[in-house]
């Protein structure tokens, strides 16, 4: 679908941005905000494009880079960070072997942390896309991970 054709399923309000930005990202296969998709937000809402980028560079869940098709958020808040996160991401890192902010050379998985996933009471935790998994250890990352790569 192209970004037009996004941006319209909204109104052009400019109360309508962040929905328009995760639709757009959404939307796109390498999961990222492009510059053109930007810019023809910007147009449609009458707003600047620095206002739009701006927006887009703050909020941690957009990317101006192109990401994997699965993007993985591990949650580093303070109660992940006493059940052990750093086990979690170090297990990440060598499994899929990039590190954090980066992409998978297949193109497949990027690595990213996030402040809270809001899922303190089966901590350490992690996102892929918008399905959340507790609980983790070595072996339990290796099974999601098994999933993800087979699809």
């Amino acid at each position: 679908m192209k970004h037009q054709e996004v941006i319209q399923k909204f109104e052009p309000k400019q109360h309508n941005l962040l929905e328009i930005l995760h639709a757009l990202q959404d939307n796109h296969p390498q999961n990222y905000l492009t510059e053109d998709a930007l810019e023809e937000t910007a147009r449609y809402l009458r707003m600047t494009k620095s206002s739009v980028f701006g927006v887009a560079g703050y909020y941690t869940m957009f990317s101006l880079k192109p990401r994997g098709k699965y993007i993985i958020r591990v949650c580093v808040s303070a109660v992940c960070e006493v059940m052990k996160f750093k086990e979690v991401l170090l297990d990440l890192e060598k499994e899929l072997g990039i590190g954090q902010g980066e992409t998978t050379p297949c193109g497949r998985f990027t690595l990213e942390v996030s402040e809270c996933l809001g899922q303190c009471q089966e901590a350490p935790s992690m996102m892929i896309n918008q399905e959340v998994y507790n609980n983790l250890d070595k072996e339990r990352i290796s099974e999601i991970l098994n999933i993800y790569r087979a699809k």
